[in-house]
């Protein structure tokens, strides 16, 4: 067996493995349905709950919260980075305020966010910006001054300057690290918007577990997690996706040589 049939028949195999025992252990009793529903149950849930089309519009309010704030705060997050990593002045003077301000759990701002923006959606993608914004901010800085001197040295001696420089050293060299950034930041987007919309929403995914857990329907809590997870994958492949686009020189693996295949 090749390694990359190895790969995928482990990459489905375990959750598959993960679910079989799961449903085992509620029909033997070591789990208690009332909490953790048989995954039978959740798939049949799952699929009335799209066919109704209720998880669907659920799904596509947060999705439109996500992205809106995922575009804002990546935005600006990156903008923001990227002078930061070539500016040691400007990275002196806000680095501490960033670092600070950082560390606040974006829900605990969530009602100063609400007083700002009022209780509309503008409240839940400004949060969601705010987060993904220091995600961003701080990995797309760490990823410019991660770039080895030797390169920035090398061009400036073949006359590189200014945006030159920028455009042919500074970003591409940047590059990987930023798309880790954006990877974790959009990550983080879908994770405050469920928690806002825990608390100050009456549509989207967030609202739709808390609605589920409220009137005792775990196996409709546990479809949410469902879409959660998916979504989660779709948005991690999506970056993934438009990074080996954007760096085709990126490759995954050593090279493969004639004579290491036996040739």
């Amino acid at each position: 067996m090749s390694a990359d049939a190895r790969d995928r028949l482990l990459a489905t195999g375990a959750p598959l493995a993960l679910v079989a025992l799961w449903e085992a252990a509620v029909a033997v009793g070591v789990l208690d349905p009332r909490f953790f529903p048989p995954p039978s149950l959740v798939v049949v849930t799952l699929g009335r709950l799209l066919a109704d089309g209720t998880l669907v519009g659920h799904t596509l309010v947060s999705v439109a919260r996500v992205l809106g704030g995922f575009a804002i705060g990546g935005g600006v997050g990156l903008l923001l980075g990227l002078a930061l990593g070539v500016a040691r002045p400007l990275r002196v003077a806000l680095e501490p305020v960033i670092s600070a301000l950082y560390v606040i759990p974006k829900v605990a701002i969530l009602p100063l966010v609400m007083f700002i923006f009022g209780l509309g959606e503008a409240a839940k993608v400004a949060i969601v910006a705010i987060a993904t914004f220091f995600v961003v901010a701080i990995n797309t800085t760490a990823a410019v001054l991660e770039i080895e001197p030797i390169y920035l040295e090398a061009a400036r001696a073949f006359g590189a300057r200014g945006t030159h420089l920028f455009a042919h050293v500074v970003l591409p060299g940047a590059l990987p690290a930023i798309f880790t950034g954006l990877r974790l930041a959009l990550g983080t987007a879908l994770i405050v918007v469920i928690a806002a919309e825990f608390v100050a929403a009456k549509e989207g995914i967030g609202y739709f577990i808390w609605l589920a857990w409220n009137t005792l329907r775990p196996e409709a809590m546990f479809a949410g997690f469902v879409i959660i997870g998916v979504l989660g994958m779709l948005s991690h492949a999506a970056v993934h996706r438009t990074g080996a686009r954007l760096m085709p020189w990126q490759t995954e693996g050593p090279p493969r040589d004639g004579r290491a295949e036996g040739g």
